[in-house]
């Protein structure tokens, strides 16, 4: 068979027993959180538009439809190879594994099995089939650890994209709601499939698509009208400004430019946010991020663009000031900016709103240290409410943090410190769910990234406090040498049974945060197994959150014993661990914790005693 099919087709055609093979040369799977995280925000929120808990399921069939692009396939010797749109169908299998591992134990499950993995002569094998991610998708598929250090950079992008959908995965979709996800992921969402039935044709297909043309990006349409109302004599500079600028955006990454309007237009300017309710419109806060270029030409006389000086301006001081502070926050969120240092805990747990928050209370004639000094401000209010939130088992993702900050947003608009201080301060006060409302805080499946990072941040409190230097960074690095979240006691139930008669009732209280750990990988693979007792003497060559259940710690460890005086933290050394040591050790981390996330220190960076 010769030429070229188009058709498009549902999430269920696609995958349902059809197998697709990946051409060597072309292997890798690149998306990083980012697209990741933007994936389930957006179809989430799509779907979010229209349910409804009094909906039947039936009912999913009358929801909008969503478009995912186009796929192109080079059909030789009876196999598909995906010449474009690997990228997106290897990421819509990992989210399909996320559904499946979602669903169990429920007894309204949707089958996604067949459009992961085929079965042929009585042996499973994936549908998107690429040998070296096989023990990667299989861990997956089972939703079971798998230690992805050493593998290509395919299969460690594939692990980490699981981990950042898991854990941006809304609340209000893991109830009653998931079964209708599903049934709308499948039959709602499409995708074109162009099939070629040559290698030439499918390439040249793709290149067509590509290349040709070269279209103007929103970006480019922006300066085009921006320009075109500067006079001559002013547009030069205006140009060279812009230049100059996007020239230091795209240094970053090929989709910063784009991000960082969006951020920027939103912070200073949105006023209103579509409501998420069936046939509401778009506002300025969704209009400027699906076609930024557009809402600003029509609200132009609404942002006060009606003179020649007012659009050179706008280049020449606004863009290159907000630009400026927009890579000064994405420096911070990749390393440690002094000042700035909660700007990277943000973004190590996936909040990329942060940042037209960051920018929201910024004005052009912030001298850079009233800037920053803003910027932390506003970076610490966040980290004290998503750490509020994660031990409160809440959301932090995109779709459900979206409107209440954008609320924060617009009230916190050109502040200057004390009032912004007050303002975020009364946010917190405000809040119900802080660290004292959940004494039960565990660590499970969905949840295990930000346990990871709570724990950094509170070992590191403790050996800070202690006079140590901070080793936050090498307790959530990457490697061969990554920490984990280490258990105290081994999951061996029968060494219980004279506290908890059920091993449910043990599961559960193993993991709260008070039995937990955060110790080197290989400690974990050697110890992890031993009783409590035999484990204690190496726990004392450990960081000191570990080392502070030994006796030898409170006697050798002057700097950790005056914190521990001055503190006054119920610390001490633990000789048996049993069930009430636990308890009172997850007091102790909350103890912990409210000092680490204290609402107090919002107040003293505005310059409020």
């Amino acid at each position: 068979m010769s030429g070229i099919e188009g058709k498009a087709r549902t999430v269920r055609e696609l995958l349902k027993g059809v197998k697709y093979s990946i051409d060597y040369y072309q292997r890798e799977y690149k998306w990083g959180e980012k697209q990741a995280r933007e994936l389930i925000d957006d179809l989430t929120g799509k779907f979010l538009e229209d349910y409804q808990p009094i909906h039947q399921r039936k009912q999913v069939a009358g929801y909008p439809h969503y478009f995912l692009g186009a796929i192109i396939i080079s059909k030789k010797d009876n196999a598909n190879f995906i010449v474009d749109g690997q990228q997106r169908l290897t990421t819509l299998t990992i989210l399909l594994m996320l559904l499946r591992n979602l669903q169990k134990e429920r007894d309204d499950q949707v089958n996604v099995d067949e459009l992961i993995v085929s079965e042929k002569f009585g042996e499973k094998s994936f549908n998107l089939d690429v040998d070296e991610r096989t023990p990667c998708m299989d861990a997956l598929f089972e939703s079971q650890p798998f230690d992805a250090s050493n593998r290509a950079p395919s299969v460690q992008n594939l692990a980490a994209r699981y981990a950042d959908m898991e854990g941006a995965w809304p609340e209000e979709l893991r109830g009653d709601a998931l079964p209708y996800f599903i049934d709308w992921l499948l039959e709602n969402v499409h995708l074109v499939e162009i099939t070629a039935y040559s290698d030439d044709d499918a390439y040249t297909i793709f290149e067509t698509m590509n290349d040709r043309g070269l279209s103007l990006s929103p970006t480019d349409m922006l300066k085009g009208y921006l320009l075109a109302n500067i006079a001559t004599n002013k547009r030069v500079a205006a140009n060279a400004r812009w230049r100059e600028r996007i020239a230091t955006l795209n240094e970053v990454g090929k989709e910063v430019e784009a991000d960082f309007f969006k951020a920027w237009l939103r912070s200073q300017y949105a006023t209103k946010i579509r409501e998420r309710k069936r046939g509401a419109k778009a506002e300025d806060f969704d209009r400027i991020g699906t076609e930024f270029h557009r809402w600003l030409r029509d609200a132009s006389e609404a942002i006060s663009l009606k003179k020649e000086d007012d659009f050179f301006r706008l280049i020449d001081r606004d863009f290159d000031f907000y630009a400026r502070h927009y890579l000064l926050a994405l420096e911070a969120s990749e390393k440690r900016v002094d000042g700035l240092e909660a700007i990277q805990y943000n973004a190590q747990n996936g909040f990329t709103l942060q940042y037209m928050l960051l920018l929201a209370p910024l004005k052009p004639d912030d001298d850079p240290e009233l800037a920053k000094r803003k910027m932390n401000i506003v970076a610490n209010f966040l980290d004290i409410l998503l750490a509020w939130r994660l031990w409160n088992f809440r959301s932090i993702a995109y779709s459900t943090m979206q409107y209440a900050m954008f609320l924060v947003m617009r009230d916190i608009r050109g502040l200057e410190p004390k009032p912004l201080a007050k303002k975020l301060y009364d946010v917190l006060s405000q809040e119900k769910e802080t660290f004292e409302s959940n004494d039960r805080l565990r660590v499970h499946q969905q949840n295990r990234y930000a346990i990871h990072r709570l724990l950094a941040r509170l070992t590191e409190y403790v050996e800070t406090q202690s006079g140590q230097p901070s080793r936050y960074a090498e307790y959530v690095a990457e490697g061969a040498g990554r920490y984990e979240v280490e258990h105290v006691w081994a999951d061996h139930a029968e060494r219980h049974t004279n506290e908890f008669a059920h091993t449910a009732d043990f599961s559960e209280h193993r993991n709260r945060i008070g039995g937990l750990l955060l110790l080197p990988k290989q400690f974990n693979a050697s110890y992890g197994d031993l009783p409590y007792q035999e484990k204690l003497p190496y726990y004392r060559t450990q960081n000191l959150l570990a080392h502070s259940l030994h006796e030898e710690c409170y006697t050798r460890n002057p700097g950790f014993v005056r914190f521990v005086s001055e503190s006054k933290l119920p610390f001490h050394p633990i000789a048996q661990f049993k069930k009430d040591d636990l308890d009172e050790r997850s007091v102790l981390y909350r103890l912990l914790a409210e000092r680490v996330w204290n609402p107090q220190r919002i107040l003293r960076m505005g310059g409020i005693e």
